[in-house]
């Protein structure tokens, strides 16, 4: 009661009855002392006496004032004014009721907490609040009101959070696995009570506007004897014991260690039945086109040699920008015969790129699969000409030809530049160069000043394949680009030209000129969270790692 009065402002000051009693000690009176002032000084003696227990009150302060008391009982206000006699305020954290502590402690993070239980006793028993830890965990990892299913249990919110969230954070976000050119996309998750390890896999071909499917590769979990378990879940027989380790930055590892549980009674033969069916939603004999068939096989024997160990590198999703054509992202995209792959769309100045997550033997996953110059826009002529691949060929290369020139005099006036030669320099048609002044050249002029109209008609040229025959009819904008093919192997790499096309926020596609091919994108719905970049800086450094990976 005494302290409320003190933080209301109602009733006497502590300074008023120290005055009572110093006018009372004539008298010899020690029975009016002050009832709590009178248990500091017992609970401070009691720790004295105990030794090592801590001090007993905080040493972290609201102002200069030291709320301790020393050793002779009495109460150090510091500086405060002898004459004061209005009402006191706490002068330290450690003043404040359990209630206002705990509200305050819930506040801070999580890895802050250790250090507050240092302070004193008083913060160590109330860091011992379920609240406290509970609120951590919600805000900090998304966990639940699932977390009182654990308490009933017998397993803390304290423990959750020290066991299982916090020792773990560092594998939270989005991954790719080291499967050779194949790549992929895991993201580790709370779900639950588990920290789970879903692998996202593209719909089946050609059904790309179809939802993502998962399948989850480990969990963790506090369910046996408050220890931290990993669980392996590949396999069709139920989880069963792995292992997971963080030695390096941004990169973590899983193991199986009972590897039979992956096998099955009928052999290979039933395992590529039952992946087959699971990776294409189909048999191999209605897989008719032979070439498809090989590709798929091969798929099998190689990623088949992961189930056991396998090694992730950490990747994220680009941040958005203002400028930004539309919002950037995952998409699922149409590659021929490869199937369904997930490819990373992001924007750097006048650059679209798409950069692949998941990847095949001829185009491995990290690889630049689609670059698009925004600056060059292509207008599409009326739908009679759109079906005629020679009329999109030659819009498409006449841009190619402009670009490629726009190289050759970028390259001119770099040598230039770099033997020292700060004049004018003149083409050989006779037309003057703009001078160089400085290692920036500014952007190319649009291939044509025609603004596009916000939604145009859309049809593909006679003679391109599509997986998809159902693909929106009408389009915002087409850009110029390229688009990245090579052998088998990634042999003989060559970027050619293509028309990037704009369909909504959330679709687009690509022509491939060479192949006579199409591709269409479809962005990815789910809610990924921990996986955006803290800035432009960290994304592109991951984009170059991630090429140097599968180079």
């Amino acid at each position: 009661m005494a302290v409320c009065a003190r933080l209301c402002g109602v009733g006497q000051s502590r300074r008023c009855r120290r005055r009572q009693r110093q006018n009372q000690q004539g008298q010899g009176s020690d029975s009016d002392m002050d009832e709590e002032e009178e248990e500091q000084i017992v609970g401070l003696k009691q720790s004295d006496a105990g030794g090592g227990g801590g001090p007993e009150c905080g040493a972290a302060t609201a102002g200069p004032s030291d709320a301790c008391e020393n050793g002779s009982g009495h109460v150090n206000r510091g500086s405060l004014d002898s004459t004061s006699t209005g009402p006191q305020h706490p002068q330290s954290l450690a003043e404040l009721p359990p209630e206002l502590l705990v509200e305050t402690f819930s506040l801070l993070p999580g890895t802050a907490l250790p250090n507050v239980a240092l302070v004193c006793k008083k913060f160590r028993q109330i860091l011992n609040t379920e609240t406290i830890w509970r609120r951590r965990c919600m805000e900090e990892f998304g966990m639940k009101e699932d977390l009182r299913k654990m308490e009933v249990e017998g397993v803390s919110s304290r423990d959750i959070y020290v066991k299982l969230l916090h020792p773990y954070r560092q594998i939270f976000g989005l991954w790719q696995p080291d499967i050779g050119p194949y790549g992929g996309l895991l993201n580790v998750v709370v779900d639950g009570l588990f920290i789970i390890g879903w692998m996202y896999l593209p719909p089946h071909d050609p059904r790309v506007e179809d939802p993502m499917r998962r399948r989850p590769l480990f969990r963790i979990h506090l369910w046996e004897s408050k220890k931290s378990t990993v669980e392996c879940m590949y396999g069709h027989k139920g989880p069963h014991k792995g292992d997971i380790q963080t030695g390096k930055k941004d990169e973590f590892s899983t193991k199986c260690s009972q590897t039979d549980h992956h096998r099955m009674p009928g052999g290979r033969q039933e395992e590529f039945r039952t992946w087959l069916e699971e990776e294409w939603g189909r048999t191999l004999e209605e897989i008719f086109h032979e070439h498809m068939q090989e590709l798929i096989l091969m798929k099998f024997i190689y990623t088949s040699q992961y189930d056991n160990c396998l090694t992730y590198r950490r990747i994220y999703l680009p941040p958005t920008m203002p400028s930004d054509l539309l919002r950037p992202g995952l998409f699922k995209g149409t590659y021929g015969s490869h199937g369904l792959e997930i490819v990373m769309l992001s924007f750097h100045g006048n650059s679209a790129r798409a950069t692949k997550l998941t990847g095949d033997p001829n185009v491995p996953a990290g690889q630049l699969t689609l670059d698009v110059d925004l600056s060059r826009p292509v207008v599409l002529p009326d739908l009679k000409h759109q079906r005629n691949i020679e009329e999109l060929s030659r819009l498409v290369l006449g841009v190619h030809e402009e670009v490629q020139r726009a190289q050759q005099q970028q390259q001119a006036m770099d040598t230039a530049t770099a033997e020292g030669a700060c004049s004018d320099v003149t083409a050989a048609g006779g037309v003057e160069a703009e001078r160089v002044t400085g290692t920036d050249c500014p952007p190319p002029e649009p291939s044509s000043s025609i603004s596009p109209p916000e939604s145009q008609p859309f049809v593909l040229p006679l003679g391109v394949m599509a997986r998809n025959e159902v693909y929106p009819r009408t389009c915002r904008q087409c850009f110029y680009g390229t688009g990245l093919i090579a052998g088998h192997g990634f042999t003989s790499p060559e970027r050619t030209p293509g028309l990037f096309v704009l369909f909504d926020a959330d679709r687009f596609g690509f022509i491939w000129l060479e192949l006579k091919s199409f591709s269409l994108y479809s962005r990815l719905t789910d809610n990924l969270a921990h996986s955006y970049a803290p800035n432009m800086e960290r994304f592109e450094a991951m984009l170059g790692n991630m090429q140097s990976w599968t180079s």
